[in-house]
């Protein structure tokens, strides 16, 4: 029986993963509805072989493979990087940045499809569901969505696997067995879940997919350039790239060196602490090679209110507001202060870490005349003790005050000006 009959259609976001799997057959079965499985190309690579075959198996209709390498890394990953996006001083929101985008051709496609409403395999307790189902309201806000997670009766992964079982839904040995779960895009893979939510417990160096271990990296460091334009890269070693290329070539590099392994314990949209592991390392280089642009090209102050507002913009992608007002008007602020910031960066990595060794910019606020600590005709170090003591005058005055010696001082001036008047 369809729990509701208005649902003939619906457009599944898949991954081929025990959930997604598993959703394709339960949808199915619970409202007599026809199922769209909708895949996001955002540069998981291998995990996309197969998919259709395997979706098809299920019982889904088709599969819609959305390509969205390049406006993921344009709109999103370089945004980020614009911004200094990071997230309680350690994550570069790799699948926090995905999924607007993600969401953005899933509705696109449910319109197309002429679909009764989405379905998404996210958690009841995690942030994507949020994410996901924001955006799909900001930019069509009659859609219907279907949650599985919060309303079937399963609890567990076993409690999915039994289903599987009993429905013949085909489930790779990989997704059975494997003791956390993984999110994989261009920009990172994230894990969680299983053997890693004991936070004392260190991952298994067999899990990390991207990058090779620190300790077992190359013994001679690298030396790479990194060129800027208005704050995006566009060249690596003097080489110009497009973006989804010169992010696949910086990963190279950081996975190389074994740079932008994070392990975290975050703070959920939901509420809940969670225990996070990722690997970002091209956006790791980048990031760093960003700021040491920055360093030369963007005014003092200017730098300060972008600083400031760096947290909120960072809750905001997090936490799924992407296409909300306020998040429009943080990423214009962002875009407009990055014109001017062009120049080039030059990094050393080496053993996990990111070293900046130098930075040059043609239109660079640095001067070393005005640095220099020889002998110059531009700058008069006279000048500095009025600037001090003007600086100095609010602390004169609270150290007055608290050591109640201003008081004294002010009494004083009023008997002699008492005196004047009589």
């Amino acid at each position: 029986m369809r729990r509701n009959p208005k649902i003939r259609k619906v457009v599944l976001a898949y991954s081929g993963g025990l959930d997604t799997s598993v959703m394709v057959t339960w949808l199915k079965e619970t409202y007599d509805c026809e199922v769209v499985c909708m895949t996001a190309d955002v540069g998981q690579g291998e995990e996309l072989t197969g998919l259709e075959e395997k979706a098809i198996k299920t019982g889904a209709s088709k599969l819609i493979v959305s390509d969205l390498r390049e406006e993921f890394v344009r709109e999103a990953v370089f945004t980020a990087i614009k911004a200094n996006a990071i997230y309680e001083g350690y994550y570069l929101l790799g699948t926090a940045l995905a999924r607007p985008i993600i969401a953005k051709s899933f509705v696109e496609i449910a319109e197309a499809e002429g679909a009764d409403a989405i379905a998404h395999g996210a958690t009841g307790k995690g942030n994507d569901q949020v994410r996901f189902e924001l955006a799909a309201f900001a930019l069509n806000p009659e859609i219907e969505t279907i949650a599985p997670w919060r309303i079937w009766n399963f609890r567990s992964r076993t409690d999915l696997l039994n289903y599987a079982d009993q429905h013949n839904i085909p489930i790779m040995s990989s997704n059975a067995e494997k003791p956390y779960s993984m999110d994989r895009n261009m920009m990172h893979i994230s894990y969680e879940g299983g053997i890693l939510e004991d936070p004392w417990f260190e991952p298994p160096k067999e899990m990390f997919i991207l990058t090779c271990a620190p300790e077992d990296a190359p013994e001679e460091p690298q030396f790479v350039t990194v060129d800027f334009v208005d704050g995006e890269p566009v060249a690596i070693d003097g080489q110009a790239m497009g973006p989804v290329a010169l992010l696949e070539h910086a990963n190279a590099l950081g996975a190389k060196h074994g740079v932008g392994r994070v392990d975290i314990v975050e703070n959920r949209y939901v509420g809940i602490k969670s225990r996070g592991v990722y690997e970002t390392p091209g956006v790791t280089v980048l990031h760093h090679a960003h700021r040491a642009v920055e360093s030369l090209t963007l005014d003092r102050e200017v730098m300060r209110l972008r600083d400031s507002l760096v947290p909120k913009l960072t809750e905001l992608i997090y936490n799924g507001f992407w296409f909300s007002p306020e998040m429009e008007h943080l990423k214009n602020f962002m875009n407009e202060i990055q014109n001017g910031v062009t120049g080039t960066a030059r990094v050393k990595l080496y053993k996990g870490s990111v070293e900046i060794v130098g930075r040059k910019a043609p239109d660079s606020l640095y001067s070393k005349e005005f640095a220099t600590f020889e002998e110059d005709d531009v700058y008069r170090q006279a000048d500095a003790e009025g600037f001090i003591r003007l600086n100095a005058l609010r602390l004169k005055l609270h150290t007055l005050r608290k050591n109640g010696k201003l008081n004294r001082m002010n009494d004083s001036a009023l008997a002699e000006l008492a005196d004047y008047i009589d």
